[in-house]
């Protein structure tokens, strides 16, 4: 249902991308547009892991600078079917994290200093966990994709007030001011969606990768709680990468509305609870993570 939902959202975005180009900048506009949003696409899939990375400062890590969280990371791969990724810290009080690239072959998983400070192993296990699961289900290259066609509609409504259409040829103004400020935020909403319906499916893929689903929820909530009273520069001056975040970074508060790049968190833990009771996951399941037994915060390696 999710795969499906996904595709119909993307469709969507397509054909928003098209009416706006109809509407706005004629067929010869069209055409330049998509080129441009033709080469963007190509850009990002190639390079969409190393701009995330870069827009947080992140810093890789291996087995020798970060041997805990290497290990956990490399342990929840195998139980998830996935080659290793790249890990990387990032240096940000606010605890956070989130996974980026273009196929299970070439991804890699950020954590802040502050998800190592706060939350217990067992909670940063389910937050790998859910970031895992994205890998698996290709998640980062699907909100890349959506990304960048929000961003390409935002440029043709651009493109297409200002040159769109010559003489009687020319849309009503009103109409293209319309269609100027309102496509990007429709895109914007689309894109939203579109990260929301895959936090849910991620959600539940980690809980079952780390072995106890309420790991995950009770990280849920500890990273909500920190996330409002620490913000995130880097996150702020790079908002459309919110939505690949684990946590809304610009935010602490988690409405479930059009306009949020993520569920409503007492919603994902509810969703947690329940999987948690199906699998009897109260206790982690034998052959669960195999750290679980060491508790407590920091200081990770």
């Amino acid at each position: 249902m999710n795969v499906l939902k996904t595709a119909m959202l993307l469709a969507g975005l397509t054909a928003l991308f098209g009416a706006v180009g109809l509407v706005l900048g004629g067929g010869r506009g069209m055409a330049v547009a998509l080129g441009v949003a033709a080469l963007t696409n190509l850009y990002a899939y190639w390079r969409s892991d190393a701009l995330a990375l870069a827009a947080h400062d992140a810093r890789e890590v291996d087995a020798r600078a970060a041997p805990d969280l290497h290990a956990m990371v490399r342990d929840l791969a195998g139980r998830a079917g996935l080659p290793m990724p790249r890990v990387y810290l990032i240096d940000s009080p606010q605890p956070n994290a989130f996974a980026t690239g273009r196929n299970p072959q070439n991804a890699a998983v950020a954590a802040t200093t502050g998800l190592l400070a706060a939350l217990s192993r067992e909670e940063v296990a389910g937050v790998m966990a859910h970031e895992l699961a994205h890998i698996k289900n290709r998640d980062t290259l699907t909100m890349t994709v959506s990304a960048t066609l929000a961003g390409a509609i935002a440029t043709l409504a651009q493109f297409g007030f200002l040159f769109g259409g010559r003489g009687d040829s020319r849309p009503n103004p009103l109409v293209m001011i319309g269609t100027t400020l309102l496509a990007p935020i429709a895109a914007m909403i689309v894109q939203f969606a579109i990260s929301r319906s895959r936090e849910y499916a991620a959600d539940r893929e980690g809980g079952l990768i780390c072995g106890n689903p309420l790991w995950l929820a009770s990280a849920l909530r500890r990273i909500e709680a920190g996330v409002a009273q620490v913000p995130s520069p880097s996150a702020e001056s790079h908002p459309a990468t919110a939505p690949l975040f684990i946590v809304n970074p610009l935010s602490g508060r988690g409405i479930d509305n059009l306009f949020s790049t993520h569920p409503a968190t007492a919603n994902r833990v509810a969703a947690l609870q329940q999987l948690a009771g199906e699998i009897g996951g109260l206790a982690a399941r034998s052959g669960g993570f195999r750290d679980a037994s060491r508790t407590g915060r920091g200081p990770w390696g």
